[in-house]
This record gives C-alpha cells, structure tokens and sequence, in this order.
C-alpha cells in the first residue's frame, strides 16, 4: 500500500504538458471545481526548437489557439496575450491571420506563466487503476524522488517523436532528423553536400533554409552544401488548404469519421496524406523563387528535386558520409549517390505510453490492436473505468486527420471537461461544415 501522506490527489492528471494539455489546464483555470494538475519529464517548455525558424509560419489561424474556438472571451486567448503585451495593434495592422511559430511559442509561455497546477521535472513511472477505490495510482518520479499521485481521470498528452523508417536510417552521425536541424545547421551548411529526405513541410523549409544560404554566399569561395531533395511523393504536393477542403478538419467531419466502421476508417485515412505531409503554398513558391534567382549565379553548388523516389536503404561510407539507395517508383529503376549528410523530413510517430503498462487487460482494442477510442476521447473500457481515461493526439486512427490538429485542441479539451464535471460547462457549436458528410435524411432504403 501507498503511504497517504505521500499522495497528492487530484480530479485530473494530464500527463505531458505540450499545446494539448496545456489548452486542458487553460480551459479548466477558470473553472472552479475543475481541478487538473499538468505533469511534464522536461525541465522547460519549448516548442519545436529545432525547427523554429524566424520566418516560419503556423498554418492555422490565431483563432487556433487554447481556447477561443470554444470559448471566445477567455482570459488566456491569443487576442489577450497581444492585448497584455502591447501587441494588438501591430498585429491588426500586420493583416496577417497566421502568427509565427515564434510568436505562438511566446503565447504558450505566456499561459504558463498564467495557469496554476503545471509540474515540471515529474516523469509517469506507472499509471495502475484501483478497482475497488475507483481511482487512478500515478507512480512518478523527479528531483525529489519517487511519489504518487491519486486521479479520478487521466489525460494522456505526450505527443509525437521524430520518426526514421528504417529504409532511411543508418548508424552514422551524419544522419539526422529534421527535428534537430537547426542544432546542426552550421554543419549543413559547412557540407559539400546535403541531401533533404521528405517532402512535408519541414522539408521544404530545411531545402529553402539551404538554398537561401547558398544565394546569400553567391559570390564567396565557400557557397555551401551541393543540395539534393528526395521524396517518395508522387509530387511536391501542397497542402490542402482549400475552403471546402478545410472543413474536412472539422468537429462535423471528426464526428462523422469516427462513426464509421474500422476498416472503412483505415480505408479514408490513406486519402487523407496531402493534410499532413503537404507543403504551405507560401513555401512552394519561397523554393520556386529560390531555384528561379539561383539561375543569375554561375557558380552555386548543383541542386537536384526528385520526386517519386522509395528510399531503400542508407550505408555509411569510408569518408565519413553516406550512401543513399533509391527506387524509381514509376520505372523501377535504381537510383544512388553518396553524400555529406542525410536529413530526415520523415515525420513522426506517436509516443508509446508505457506506464500504461498495468492498464493492459481492462481497456478495449480494436482488431489492428490499438486502443478504442469513443467519441469523447475516452479510451473504451467497462464499468467504472469508463470515461476517465482519455488521448489527445494519439487517436488519428478514430477521428481521422483532425487529431493533430492546433484547431481541433480546444474542442476536444471541452468534451474532455464536460464529460470529467457531468455538465455541458463548455458548450460545443453544433454548426462547423456546410458539407453533409453523412447520408442523414436522403437516405433511401429499399
């Protein structure tokens, strides 16, 4: 048995305090019967470092924040965090609805100056469910030793990680992913040559980050890294950013998917790609421009864009570099060359929760052997354990392409405090698509 007084009891732990789980304890500040304690391994918050480059973009809205697609007039929206910090005015005049990823990250430390009950430094050890008590036992451990944590609900919130399959990876420091390209930049741009694996959007921003140091040292003896840009897409795809197109990323269309059968499901999902592993329309345009202004200079290192390549494999090389090995998609024919370095835009994959290791057995799975998902982003389970443990972000595969999404946080962060409070404290809109994405009353049965 746990010694009580080592216990801090808590209506909901959030374990993993990215924009998710912090747009939970937002939403639950002003709250007062909610009461939610936030727990993060990090010592620190920060937000992508690796990639936050002084011009990039979110590719929502600033409406997209914590709180205001449910609740408009809180105190902890992006409009009040300009308001606080003198920036409101300049924003309007900026005209520009898509903040920086810089400027976001500001408005993330700027809740969390704000919110109460967040602990950094803890790691989830273990998360065990008492039966007969009907509570969760957190098993966690930080700088001031092990101790437990008694919750009536739990939200799993601890993200993605940098994903290489294993065609793309290799034993060799000069395999990177592009996560941590900016810690490596200066190497990049030292190299003769660089090649880009991944046509998504942090791609396309690492081959532009290149190219534009190329332009920038045009006339110098040393104008960077030659620069090859592989991908397995069909094209260099954007993103699909269009009205009706958008509304695919809606509470109506979640709502829908999720209704569908399994496999219909998985089905839907493979259309789904050009959602996420597209590039901003901006960023096409920013590499056209690059490419086109590069023809002006006689003597830049060479540039390569190949599209609808497979990679099949990455060796280490004797001078410290690395060879890639590709397949031709539409001809089947072999490709390779060696390079410098190999960064890898290969996206990421959802984090295995382990210390839900003692759940294994009471919460339900589907036929591929993922966790049933309900509608309120409880994991399914009988009895007592059902609706208090839920996902966010690790559910793709039963709300479809909205799970990732900054914009679909807040809702999903409402549902979660209605059901844990029994009460609609958050009302939902019930309007969000003008596509009918179901058959409703034009159903015809014969």
């Amino acid at each position: 048995m746990t010694d009580p007084t080592t216990q801090r009891q808590v209506d909901v732990l959030a374990i993993g305090c990215g924009p998710f789980n912090l747009g939970l304890a937002a939403l639950a500040s002003t709250v007062d019967d909610a009461d939610v304690l936030v727990v993060d391994s990090a010592d620190r918050f920060a937000w992508h470092p690796g990639l936050m480059f002084e011009d990039a973009k979110l590719q929502v809205s600033f409406l997209s924040d914590l709180v205001s697609l449910v609740d408009p007039t809180h105190p902890l929206s992006f409009l009040a965090h300009l308001a606080d910090v003198d920036r409101l005015y300049p924003f309007l005049v900026r005209e520009d609805f898509f903040p920086t990823r810089r400027e976001y990250e500001a408005y993330l430390l700027w809740v969390i100056d704000r919110v109460p009950g967040l602990r950094w430094g803890t790691t989830v050890e273990s998360v065990r469910w008492d039966a007969d008590a009907e509570h969760f036992e957190v098993e966690t451990s930080g700088a001031d030793g092990p101790s437990t944590i008694v919750a009536r609900h739990v939200v799993v919130g601890i993200g993605t990680e940098p994903f290489i399959p294993d065609a793309v990876s290799a034993d060799s420091p000069a395999l990177l992913h592009s996560a941590d390209y900016l810690f490596r930049r200066d190497e990049a741009l030292a190299a003769e040559s660089v090649t880009v694996v991944g046509s998504g959007q942090s791609g396309a921003e690492i081959v532009a980050d290149l190219l534009e140091a190329n332009l920038a040292s045009a006339d110098s003896a040393r104008p960077g890294p030659a620069v090859r840009w592989w991908t397995r897409t069909p094209w260099f795809a954007p993103l699909d950013f269009t009205k009706l197109s958008l509304e695919m990323t809606t509470p109506a269309y979640m709502d829908y998917f999720h209704g569908l059968p399994e496999q219909t499901r998985d089905e839907v999902r493979r259309g789904h790609w050009q959602f996420h592993k597209g590039i901003s329309s901006e960023t096409l345009a920013r590499v056209h421009d690059l490419l086109y202004r590069r023809e002006l200079h006689d003597k830049l290192p060479a540039v390569q864009l190949r599209n609808g390549v497979a990679i099949e494999g990455v060796e280490p090389i004797a001078d410290g570099g690395l060879r890639v090995r590709g397949r031709h998609v539409d001809t089947g024919n072999l490709l390779s060359h060696n390079t410098d370095l190999v960064i890898a835009a290969t996206g990421y994959a959802e984090r295995k929760p382990e210390f839900l290791a003692p759940l294994e057995g009471l919460l339900r799975r589907d036929s591929r052997g993922r966790l049933v998902v309900e509608s309120n982003h409880s994991v399914g389970a009988d009895g007592p354990l059902a609706d208090r443990l839920f996902v966010a972000n690790a559910e793709h595969h039963a709300v479809g392409v909205s799970a990732p999404n900054l914009d679909i946080g807040a809702v999903r962060n409402a549902k979660i405090l209605n059901t844990v409070l029994g009460r609609e404290e958050y009302r939902l809109q019930r309007q969000t698509a003008f596509t009918s994405f179901g058959v409703g009353d034009d159903l015809v049965v014969e």
